[in-house]
């Protein structure tokens, strides 16, 4: 698709549209906007997608402006050769969005996302503080995985956060595109974006190998060459951060692994558990339980808390090393089961404490477990034990 510039008067109007649904979207607390032709404006508001019937419809002439605004900067070629362009941007009062410009039915079509305006705590987040353990490691790859939308940016922001205010280093960050500004503080902080400041992710992380860092974040590893990259920093002395869409620690291993050629997979399991030195895979769910809405009614926090993280937390021990290097991920899961002590949690023990601080209803409970009847007998263990106290949790988007 040709993105002609259009005229000042149409720049100026998309501008103006542009920044008064951006500052909407604060308002209102949403966490997406939705631009769609010949339709109003579409805001995800706790969860839910609204129209905004009091707006007019966005004309295909006004997308086109807000599409040639947005591309200021990034590489346009993107949205002619693969149909989609992602960037990222700050408004006017300094509020952080992550925006994708693609095309529908042949017109333009905008999804934007609003980012943290702050870098959480992981207590804040809902996840075990235990897990700042990681920003200590001299080397390594730690993954965070879950689908799109589950906070995984947002979870490593927080740890690159923590190693910047609290190590001397330098951080090298591979962004597709950059979401979160980390001024150097403690840390030298260098961010490169995918299609301005580098070609592709592999690229980068190529590079970054010459460029003496101690610290190194890949936004996403998906392809060969990326995943093998990646592991060879870990092995020569890296400490590496990267997401990975999948649903389970277990899930998030088998991943890696099947992209490579059958002849190769047992020697990449091999290097994964000389590597790998935690997993975290999470998910948003809808905080419908009791609790959460006790707080709201009693002046406590709402908007973002309306959703919550569980999460499932993998720490690579030499007995979990064992089972990834024989190609035994199934058993990986009784070990979780009881790692408790060294900060490991399954999907459904995670599940039992949140129902049972009342921030999940049963029904969302049991409908993300893998095996409801398991979750039936961790909220049982949970119950009898005396030493059970809800971790305050935060809330996702």
């Amino acid at each position: 698709m040709d993105l002609t510039p259009p005229s000042a008067e149409s720049v100026a109007s998309a501008r103006a549209l542009l920044e008064d649904l951006l500052a909407e979207c604060a308002r209102r607390d949403a966490s997406d906007i939705h631009l769609a032709p010949d339709l109003p404006p579409y805001m995800r508001v706790h969860g839910v997608l609204e129209p905004q019937a009091d707006r007019p419809p966005v004309t295909a002439t006004v997308l086109q402006s807000l599409a040639v605004e947005l591309a200021r900067g990034f590489d346009g070629a993107a949205l002619t050769e693969t149909g989609s362009l992602d960037g990222a941007l700050s408004s006017r009062d300094g509020a952080r969005f992550r925006f994708n410009v693609f095309r529908r039915g042949g017109q333009l079509a905008i999804a934007l996302r609003r980012l943290e305006d702050r870098f959480r705590s992981l207590a804040e987040l809902g996840l075990a503080e235990s897990l700042y353990q990681l920003c200590d490691l001299p080397d390594g790859l730690v993954i965070v995985a879950g689908p799109t939308g589950a906070g995984k940016s947002t979870t490593l922001a927080t740890l690159l956060d923590r190693i910047n205010q609290s190590r001397r280093c330098h951080i090298i960050t591979i962004e597709d595109p950059i979401e979160y500004i980390h001024r150097p503080a403690l840390a030298l902080v260098n961010q490169r974006q995918v299609g301005t400041d580098t070609r592709s992710f592999n690229d980068a992380l190529v590079a970054s190998l010459r460029q003496d860092p101690d610290v190194i974040l890949v936004g996403e590893i998906r392809e060969l060459n990326t995943i093998r990259t990646a592991i060879t920093a870990a092995e020569t002395g890296h400490l590496v951060f990267t997401t990975v869409h999948a649903g389970d620690c277990a899930g998030t291993i088998e991943r890696l692994v099947s992209v490579f050629p059958a002849d190769e997979q047992p020697g990449i399991r091999r290097q994964l558990s000389l590597v790998l030195r935690a997993v975290i895979a999470q998910h948003l769910l809808v905080a419908d339980g009791p609790g959460l809405a006790a707080a709201r009614e009693g002046g406590g926090p709402s908007g973002r808390r309306r959703r919550v993280v569980v999460s499932e937390i993998l720490m690579v021990t030499p007995a979990v090393a064992n089972l990834i290097a024989t190609a035994k991920t199934a058993q990986i899961y009784s070990v979780m089961e009881a790692g408790g002590p060294h900060g490991m949690q399954t999907l459904e023990q995670d599940l039992a404490r949140l129902h049972l601080a009342q921030l999940i209803s049963e029904t969302t409970a049991m409908m993300m477990a893998r095996n409801p009847q398991v979750l039936r007998d961790r909220i049982a263990q949970l119950r009898k034990s005396a030493s059970f106290h809800p971790r305050t949790t935060g809330g996702g988007r």
